[in-house]
């Protein structure tokens, strides 16, 4: 039944539809999804593009199609299933300026209810593995023939899209639309990283592989913290000149010098206190790893083709830590 929605069943809508990589994302007609109890339908703002969009797309990360993609979104609150606790529906009302997180956790799973989000089971079951929300059904259907397409994530990159309200914050009104689109993904993994897995502390030394959207954001997040040498990785002068800008203090190209020994001589020989990984290469996987003083911590954040391993010196980690 349609009664107590605001927007009309009839409605369709343009989204960006993935089928295979070897075609281009079709513009497709949808029909506007249907909130259930607990979720939002939101008229899409912005849509970051990911490198884990680009995964899928290319096939590195196997999703099953078609999908729509796209999970960093801004956007605005235009309506509520009937039955949604009215907590939810005071704490966003219809008009209300929302940012949407890519992991969009359940709350109520054994890792939710420990407060570890990041490992939610059932959006790793039903939407990383199936392309659904936690019912185990998409909200996205071909408009005309009602054929299923499925989500990675919210499927942001479309005019409207579902999301559960856990994974809803609301946006300042001074902050803008597309530049916040970020917040849901590069922002959030990276102040994850660095406040979490890095737990970084003023005056901490810290090396970033990979200055891309996360590692960028890295960056200006270790310089909040009061990190002292902040050092910027990659193989882009272009990305290097722009690190400087979000807080590095040093620049390595690894194609024109070896990043590992650079490091360590910025460092006096010892490393930093922190290397992080943003990339998702073997390479730079090791890379990260041999750039930490004993003691120090190696997190990896950058996601690759599945089954890739990373490579680590067993009796270092042991004896040094």
């Amino acid at each position: 039944s349609s009664a107590g929605y605001h927007v009309s069943p009839s409605s369709s809508m343009k989204g960006a539809v993935f089928r295979d990589p070897t075609r281009p994302l079709s513009l497709e007609l949808l029909q506007i999804p249907r909130p259930q109890p607990g979720e939002l339908l939101i008229r899409t703002k912005a849509c970051g593009v990911c490198r884990s969009d680009l995964h899928v797309l290319k096939g590195v990360l196997p999703f099953v199609s078609p999908c729509v993609v796209g999970h960093e979104i801004t956007g605005e609150v235009v309506d509520h299933h009937p039955l949604t606790d009215p907590k939810i529906v005071h704490r966003f009302p219809v008009g209300s300026l929302v940012v949407g997180a890519f992991s969009m956790p359940c709350g109520s799973c054994f890792h939710c209810s420990k407060g570890h989000d990041d490992l939610c089971e059932d959006f790793l079951a039903y939407n990383r593995a199936q392309g659904t929300l936690y019912d185990g059904k998409t909200r996205l259907f071909l408009h005309g023939t009602g054929e299923p397409v499925y989500m990675y994530s919210m499927g942001g990159m479309a005019e409207y899209c579902i999301m559960p309200a856990n994974g809803l914050a609301v946006l300042p009104g001074s902050l803008p639309y597309s530049e916040s689109a970020i917040l849901g993904c590069a922002a959030f993994t990276a102040y994850g990283a660095m406040t979490h897995a890095a737990e970084v502390r003023p005056g901490d030394s810290i090396a970033v592989i990979g200055v891309g959207g996360v590692g960028s954001s890295c960056l200006q997040i270790a310089k909040a913290f009061g990190a002292s040498d902040i050092i910027a990785v990659d193989i882009s002068d272009e990305k290097l000149q722009k690190a400087k800008i979000f807080g590095a203090t040093h620049t390595v190209n690894a194609i024109k010098e070896d990043a590992i020994e650079k490091i360590k001589t910025i460092t006096g020989g010892m490393g930093v206190d922190i290397a992080v990984e943003a990339l998702g290469k073997p390479q730079t996987f090791m890379q990260c790893v041999q750039s930490v003083r004993d003691g120090g911590k190696a997190v990896m954040i950058g996601l690759t083709k599945s089954g890739v391993v990373g490579e680590v010196d067993i009796n270092r980690l042991v004896r040094r830590k």
